[in-house]
Parts: C-alpha cells; sequence; structure tokens
C-alpha cells in the first residue's frame, strides 16, 4: 500500500531548523515509509501523534489517515515526547 505524506506547518518549520545532511536523511526516509510503512515505526501509548519514525537521534511523530501520512513534528529525541 502507498500513503500520501501531508506535512503540518510545524513539521515544515521542524524540518527546516535541521541541519542540510539531517534533512535529508529524514526525508529519504520519509520516503521509504510511504511504501506500506517501510522503518522504524513504532505505536506510541497514551500519546498523539499515535506513531513515530525513529530516523538516528530524530523523531518524526505522525498520524495514518486512510491513505495518508499526516507529519505533526520532527523533533530530537530528548525534546520529542514533551
Amino acid at each position: 500500500m502507498t500513503y500520501e505524506v501531508q506535512f503540518k506547518p510545524k513539521a515544515i518549520k521542524d524540518l527546516q531548523s535541521l541541519p542540510p545532511d539531517i534533512q535529508s536523511l529524514v526525508l529519504k526516509k520519509i520516503e521509504a515509509m510511504r511504501d506500506n510503512l517501510q522503518g522504524n515505526i513504532k505505536r506510541l501509548t497514551n500519546f498523539t501523534p499515535e506513531y513515530r519514525l525513529r530516523v538516528g537521534d530524530y523523531r518524526v511523530l505522525f498520524e495514518i489517515e486512510e491513505q495518508t501520512l499526516i507529519i505533526y513534528r520532527i523533533k530530537h529525541r530528548k525534546n520529542a515526547y514533551q
């Protein structure tokens, strides 16, 4: 199953604040996630959004709505769950 990716404004801002090498790595992992949710994905308990993608020390927080992956935040792991 192939998903469409939608970025929220805060996720775009988070992505732009990352160093260029990390930006490209995160985008590459998000692109891989579009196909059958490949990658280091985990469902979070008692947290919104419901899922996270691990990319090194960074976390991509997202939800799945039908055929769409909605990216909410891209944060360093020490700040991701606050």
